[in-house]
């Protein structure tokens, strides 16, 4: 069975949507797809009599040409879509995954715009793929092979601290999500930043150098920073935005937790809990 994946911060009565989500992006590839071959075969059928006339055979070499392509995009659609399903790829695919990714998404985003969806639905179908294609993986990791990466918007945009810097630096006051978060970081040892734009995250991505990220962000950052990382996977928790976005964003810590030890190497989850007696937050792994 794939494992149930607490991908999107969502109740756990909402596992029809997932399978929605699941669905759209199956839909959205295959629909992509078959528009990319039915460009791909006008480039041979347009130009095919203009052709001949330099050579009889130029229109075949370039129908081969063109053949070969559309191949390749059903390779890469059925691939995607076999490893989405099953979680298994097909031979050769799983280099190519992330290029496939990264064409594809964009050109779904608009097929998805002319059937009426909004971009964040496109993408949203495409984190929670991800995170269960991250999941199917089933690897585990120690503490500081995990990096915690935060958006700057889940602090209250009133406090006056400084959090970038050093996120342990929080007052732990209780009015934003931080606190929770701190927690968790000290509780499972796993480092925890927080990132004020793209940039910025992918340059503490690469000093860090963690095995795996897991991220809170919303949809549009969330999508394009897994595909700016691959092949180093990313599994993404999407914020809460009660007061719009970028603007004092929530999310729910029980979700993120869920994802740490479903992550987390099982000989580090029991030296994780607190002794007895012992509050969480006076609790930190060494």
């Amino acid at each position: 069975m794939r494992p149930t994946t607490p991908a999107l911060a969502k109740p756990s009565n909402d596992e029809s949507s997932d399978r929605a989500k699941k669905r759209l992006f199956i839909g959205l590839v295959l629909g992509t797809s078959g528009i990319v071959c039915l460009v791909l075969a006008s480039f041979w059928i347009v130009p095919y009599i203009g052709l001949a006339r330099i050579h009889p055979l130029v229109p075949w070499i370039f129908g081969g040409v063109i053949l070969a392509a559309i191949l390749l995009v059903l390779w890469f659609s059925c691939g995607l879509v076999v490893n989405i399903l099953v979680g298994k790829d097909l031979p050769l695919f799983k280099r190519l995954r992330g290029i496939t990714v990264r064409l594809f998404l964009p050109l779904m985003i608009l097929v998805g715009r002319a059937l009426g969806m909004s971009k964040d639905m496109v993408r949203s179908s495409f984190i929670q793929v991800n995170n269960e294609l991250v999941a199917d993986r089933k690897r585990k990791y120690s503490p500081d092979q995990i990096l915690l990466l935060m958006p700057h918007c889940l602090q209250n945009a009133d406090c006056g601290i400084k959090l970038t810097y050093d996120v342990f630096q929080c007052a732990r006051c209780g009015k934003c999500p931080i606190d929770n978060l701190v927690g968790l970081s000290e509780k499972y040892g796993i480092d925890l930043v927080i990132a004020t734009g793209g940039t910025i995250a992918r340059s503490i991505i690469v000093k860090k150098r963690p095995k795996l990220v897991l991220a809170v962000a919303c949809e549009r950052d969330l999508a394009s920073g897994i595909q700016d990382i691959h092949p180093l996977p990313a599994f993404g928790v999407l914020n809460r935005r009660p007061f719009g976005p970028c603007h004092n964003t929530q999310v729910a810590p029980e979700d993120l937790e869920a994802a740490i030890r479903m992550f987390l190497e099982p000989r580090y989850l029991a030296a994780c809990e607190p002794p007895a007696g012992v509050p969480v937050a006076n609790f930190r792994h060494q």
